[in-house]
């Protein structure tokens, strides 16, 4: 599969899951954006390796998701979109009633409004371009539920509700939108967490991520950022054109429970 010609955004890739998304649409032929809400030489120069690496053009540009016009600003400023990979998000944990407020804004904010601008923006640049792909990255807590983290529950739920949506809406068209799911994810981030989780319980390292970090997925394995750009690529090839409105778990069986 070649992309080459395509443009592809990804919202919140200077790191993790977003990053690695970039890294393998760029691996596949398709310029990319980079985006976050920093503006720092190490982002830009992120862009700079990718295009190196793949042959591809990259640039990075800030833009703020929790602010519904720099969401649509980021995408007429990357001149054009294909593919547009949502996939900016936070998370904070607390019990409902002690949850602060100024919390729960961001992360509803970033992780679901920020779709809902940059969706709006992009889809009349698809329709021009005669072709397009929306991609979300959703959660597997967009189909099921944990204690303590409302916002981001209800934020994913609504990520997938509103893919549905807008799958409906441009379902005549070459458009299509769809989310992914993804479990627990080895980012740097996760990573970095390992180490005090190990001698919180006293574990070691395989333990620990098998019966701690894993318990609900089933696989008791990390998925992969290569694991989650290779479904987008997947879902951004032509053999995925009648594939829209729905969801794709990548999640080690974890909503299969």
């Amino acid at each position: 599969m070649t992309m080459q010609g395509k443009t592809a955004i990804v919202t919140g890739s200077n790191s993790g899951i977003g990053l690695g998304v970039a890294r393998e649409l760029a691996r596949a032929g398709a310029d990319v954006v980079l985006n976050s809400f920093t503006n720092r030489d190490e982002d830009h120069a992120l862009a700079a390796e990718i295009a190196a690496e793949f042959g591809v053009k990259a640039r990075y540009i800030a833009a703020d998701m929790s602010k519904g016009d720099q969401c649509r600003q980021l995408i007429e400023d990357a001149g054009g979109c294909d593919v547009l990979v949502n996939n900016a998000g936070i998370q904070h944990v607390a019990p409902i009633d002690e949850f602060p407020v100024e919390k729960w804004d961001a992360i509803i904010a970033i992780n679901m409004n920020s779709a809902f601008h940059t969706t709006a923006a992009a889809l009349p640049h698809m329709r021009k371009r005669g072709w397009g792909r929306v991609i979300n990255i959703a959660s597997a807590h967009g189909l099921t539920a944990s204690p303590f983290k409302s916002a981001y529950v209800a934020a994913k739920h609504g990520v997938v509700g509103m893919t549905k949506t807008v799958a409906l809406e441009t379902a005549e068209e070459p458009i299509t939108c769809n989310a992914i799911c993804p479990g627990y994810v080895l980012t740097p981030l996760v990573e970095a967490q390992i180490p005090d989780t190990m001698e919180k319980y006293n574990m070691g390292r395989d333990e620990v991520i098998k019966k701690v970090m894993l318990e609900r997925q089933p696989s008791r394995e990390f998925a992969t950022v290569e694991h989650l750009g290779g479904t987008v690529c997947f879902l951004a090839s032509d053999a995925a054109a009648q594939i829209t409105g729905t969801t794709i778990s990548v999640d080690g069986g974890w909503t299969a429970l």
